[in-house]
């Protein structure tokens, strides 16, 4: 029989409203239900965040050093955390001490001393496994080196940028350039998506992301860049800054497809809820990770450190 032309008693009622639980709100928070997220609790978090590292760029250098070495330790955690999801276990106490020995190394010894720090961490990390036996030895130290290269080495030329060999205020500021042109890639590919976006980038990765949000990210930072860095640098030309925002813009972007990459494999939302609007610190510090070595290199070619 034609559906048109059933019975009416044959048709499923309308279901009726549940009777409202007077303990419990009847919606939730709009700002939460419209941004996916607490967004008061996101904003809070955020400015608290850039305010200390702001205040540690140029109030106290070595604040920073300890506020990078913090960020590593908990990025450290959440990906050992991440990837026991499907069953790896990396060793988490070698990582947990060479990651910070990474960044210490970087501002006391420079450049060269980096690589000497990620290989003794990497071998401190295959012989720890050992005790743990033969089972799934592979997979175990494999997850740690990605782990030990992925968080504290990216994360050690946050140090490199602000090494106290050179000038401390121009240390201070190379780091905060290279932040301003993250957070312009951010927002510029944001809002450019947002109203001009028509084709996915990669869209099995981060379905949001489009083409023209990406040429967004690269023409705003290029531009923001052009004007900051000659400001901030004094041996900076409108060039050099447009040539390190869309380097950096681009490292940026692909830091954050990285990260999602790693999370649809992983089969997680976060990395954790540490930050209340955020998630994992990691899921704030994925376009800044890649960024870092982008920016410590394109500026020592283009604006070597007085």
């Amino acid at each position: 029989m034609p559906r048109e032309q059933q019975p009416a008693q044959h048709q499923p009622a309308e279901p009726q409203p549940a009777e409202a639980d007077p303990a419990q709100p009847a919606t939730e928070p709009k700002a939460k239900r419209r941004a996916g997220r607490n967004l008061p609790a996101a904003i809070g978090v955020g400015a608290a965040l850039g305010g200390a590292v702001l205040a540690s760029l140029f109030v106290w250098i070595p604040a920073f050093l300890a506020l990078v070495v913090v960020a590593v330790m908990v990025g450290i955690w959440e990906m050992v955390r991440a990837v026991s999801v499907h069953k790896a276990r990396p060793p988490l106490v070698p990582l947990l001490v060479g990651g910070p020995c990474m960044v210490v190394l970087a501002w006391f010894g420079g450049a060269d001393m980096l690589p000497l720090g990620l290989l003794a961490t990497l071998l401190a990390t295959f012989v720890w496994r050992f005790a743990d036996g033969v089972r799934d030895y592979q997979r175990d130290v494999t997850a740690g080196a990605l782990i030990a290269v992925y968080v504290p080495f990216l994360g050690a030329f946050a140090a490199l940028l602000a090494h106290p060999g050179r000038d401390v205020d121009e240390g201070a500021v190379r780091v905060l350039v290279t932040i301003l042109a993250v957070v312009l890639s951010d927002t510029g590919g944001y809002a450019t998506g947002v109203f001009l976006g028509r084709h996915p980038m990669a869209p099995s990765v981060s379905p949001a992301k489009s083409w023209e949000g990406f040429a967004g990210s690269v023409v705003w930072t290029g531009a923001g860049s052009a004007v900051a860095l000659p400001l901030l640098l004094s041996d900076a030309v409108w060039w050099h800054g447009a040539v390190f925002g869309i380097a950096v813009s681009v490292a940026s972007v692909l830091g954050d497809l990285g990260e999602s990459l790693i999370k649809r494999d992983l089969g997680v939302k976060d990395m954790s809820n540490l930050l209340p609007g955020h998630g994992g610190l990691m899921d704030r510090l994925d376009s800044i990770l890649l960024a870092l070595p982008t920016a410590y290199a394109v500026l020592a070619f283009l604006v070597p450190p007085s």
